[in-house]
């Protein structure tokens, strides 16, 4: 794992979706509602409120080992007259699943569907804001990296964002 590894943290909203997750290696998106960067090389869960006390947490990951199109039918054969059976997901093929240390918690109910993250920021997030991107991740860095050194302070100006420290 290195810094620049890119995570898409993705919404899990019952339970019957973590089992799939954690028996059989797979996640499924619908392809219309799928985020751009489905290349991620990992992807995070974050639990939803069906999930007691784990709910609004991220506690696990995996590697993310590629996907493709199938129809939602072919990966839930039991739900035939489900009303969206014909429609196409992505299936994700998972690698083996980590449990996190520590869970990266929400401090407050969101409606998280994908967040892009990086390693790093995943690794060191102690809470969901921690791992928000704002703007170029190459800026974003400087910034973090200028924030924390000891010495003068700085002003960044962006065309959309202003750093001061």
């Amino acid at each position: 794992m290195i810094p620049d590894d890119r995570v898409l943290v993705a919404y899990v909203p019952a339970l019957s979706d973590f089992t799939k997750i954690e028996t059989q290696n797979w996640y499924r998106i619908p392809q219309k509602s799928a985020p751009k960067g489905l290349y991620a090389e990992y992807i995070a869960f974050y639990f939803g409120r069906r999930f007691g006390d784990q709910k609004w947490a991220i506690h696990y990951y995996a590697e993310n080992m590629g996907h493709e199109l199938v129809r939602r039918i072919d990966l839930l054969p039991d739900e035939p007259t489900h009303p969206r059976a014909q429609e196409i997901y992505y299936q994700v093929q998972l690698g083996p699943l980590q449990r996190l240390e520590r869970p990266i918690i929400s401090l407050q109910w969101r409606r998280i569907l994908f967040i892009h993250t990086t390693w790093d920021r995943f690794e060191d997030a102690g809470e969901i804001n921690d791992l928000l991107l704002d703007g170029d991740s190459l800026v974003d860095r400087q910034f973090v990296a200028l924030r924390e050194q000891e010495g003068p302070q700085y002003k960044i100006a962006e065309s959309q964002a202003t750093y001061s420290w």
